[in-house]
């Protein structure tokens, strides 16, 4: 069974860097939306993680970021962040965007 998603993920808009990173290394935008939206973030550290959760409670931005890269060479990141603002009502964002964190 799926997990529930946590929020609504509004309007979703990607960079241009960010599908080109995710093409490049064969990633599926749709299964990173649903990691982002159903609370899979094991890849922050616990602070982010939690900080996460009070937002989609109590409102305030989610963050999420994946390592797309399933055999790079040594030091080479596949990096995606997705972040999700404009938390009104709560657990309702307006637009949820991919990037790079170079993009950021």
């Amino acid at each position: 069974m799926d997990a529930p998603a946590l929020f609504s993920l509004g309007h979703v808009v990607a960079t241009p860097a960010a599908l080109a990173l995710i093409e490049k290394h064969g990633a599926s935008i749709p299964q990173l939306l649903n990691r982002h939206q159903t609370g899979d973030w094991q890849e922050l550290c616990e602070e982010d993680r939690d900080a996460n959760w009070h937002a989609v409670f109590a409102g305030g931005r989610v963050l999420s970021a994946y390592n797309i890269s399933s055999a790079s060479p040594a030091g080479e990141s596949a990096k995606i962040w997705i972040i999700s603002e404009g938390h009104e009502p709560v657990q309702s964002y307006a637009v949820t965007t991919i990037l790079t964190p170079a993009c950021y």
